[in-house]
């Protein structure tokens, strides 16, 4: 059974990247399962420090990203999902060049919070970052 309650595609999120920090920095969601989210990021030099590894703010970008799409995917309609918290542990480094794999699956998806774990890869599987995701869910705003 899907967590969803509303359903979107890779290709329509996509669509809507441009002109943002996903657009910017290539991040792509690449699958919807039935409780979990996957997308990827090249690793070039937009994402690099000086020393030619992923600067550990654009893991929690990446991890931000994934755990904001999953969260408003799994809002009812009418509400939305802004962040209240996110931390992040980097375990190993990414070298530029590489991509940054990740997989996002919730913790505790409630009527008002939701808290989403999320877990990136390099290359080769290792574990580079894991993360965690507290979003609060609000009633959306209608455009004035």
């Amino acid at each position: 059974m899907s967590i969803w309650r509303q359903h979107t595609t890779p290709e329509e999120i996509h669509s809507r990247a441009h002109g943002s920090v996903n657009g910017l920095l290539d991040i792509r969601i690449t699958e919807i399962g039935p409780d979990f989210l996957r997308g990827e990021m090249p690793v070039d030099e937009r994402h690099v420090q000086p020393f030619g590894i992923i600067h550990g703010g654009v893991s929690v970008v990446l991890a931000e990203t994934l755990g904001s799409v999953a969260s408003m995917m799994a809002c009812e309609p009418g509400f939305m999902a802004v962040g209240l918290e996110i931390n992040a542990n980097h375990l190993r480094p990414l070298p530029k060049g590489g991509r940054a794999f990740g997989l996002c699956t919730p913790v505790r998806i409630g009527r008002s919070v939701h808290v989403w774990n999320i877990e990136l890869r390099r290359d080769d599987g290792e574990l580079f970052c894991v993360s965690r995701l507290t979003t609060s869910i609000i009633e959306r705003k209608p455009a004035k």
